[in-house]
Parts: structure tokens; sequence; C-alpha cells
């Protein structure tokens, strides 16, 4: 194995209910040849509210924008529809996965078998959302 081999960077979206599984998460990423770099690895639970919770949002978007792909985990919230749709806007691959407390609960998924926790449906319809994901595909 090379050490220095450059491999992808990936942004491990997931919902703050699945933040038990991070390790897991991160696991499964480095397994497929691929660099984590989970937010709550990154900051914990929003920096336990050292801060304002929006310098976190702020360093969760700048690191979607420097990474080479967005990996969605477990039921989409609305800060992970935020982040989808930020990645959208930067052309960013965007992958789907199930997940849940154990290592086999991550499988790689279509689009249009996420599900949505109630708040990230909260200014659309869950059609309207399942058509821009389902039409969603980078150009690179």
């Amino acid at each position: 194995m090379n050490l220095l081999e450059p491999r992808p960077t990936i942004y491990t979206a997931q919902s703050r209910h699945l933040f038990y599984a991070r390790m897991l998460i991160c696991k499964y990423v480095l397994e497929q040849n691929a660099v984590p770099l989970n937010p709550f690895n990154i900051w914990g639970y929003f920096l336990y509210d050292l801060v304002e919770r929006d310098l976190v949002r702020r360093g969760n978007n700048n690191v979607v924008r420097i990474v080479d792909e967005v990996w969605v985990f477990g039921p989409i919230a609305d800060g992970v529809m935020a982040e989808i749709n930020y990645a959208m806007a930067l052309n960013k691959p965007i992958r789907y996965f199930s997940a849940g407390s154990k290592f086999e609960d991550i499988k790689s998924i279509d689009p249009d078998q996420a599900t949505f926790e109630p708040d990230a449906l909260k200014n659309t319809s869950e059609a309207v959302v399942r058509a821009r994901l389902k039409q969603y595909a980078p150009s690179s």
C-alpha cells in the first residue's frame, strides 16, 4: 500500500440522529479507498455549542466546497438537504447510502430510495425533492 497515494476526499453528510454511526461511516469510506471528512468528527456536535452554530455550518460548507464528492448516509435531515443543495450548486458528485447501527447496514442506494426526516421537506414537497435528486448528475 502506497501511503502517499492521493485518494478522493468525501464529505460524509448525515443526520444528527446517526451521530452514533459516525465511525462506522468513516470506516466504510476508508474501505472504499477514499478519505472521509465527517463533520461530527471534525467539530463534534456543533462544537459542543462553544461557538455559534452558524460558524460550524459555514465550516461544513467550506468542507463541502473542497471535497471531491459528497456521500449522504441515512435519512436526509434539513441540514443534510442544505449540504446536498450546496453540493449540487458546486456540481459535486453525490452518492446515497443506507445507514444504521451496524456496519452491514451501510449499502449504496439510488437517490429514489433515500428517505427524509420531516424537517427536510418543510419548504417543498417530497415529490419535488425526489425529482431533483433523481435528475441531478454532475457534468464532470
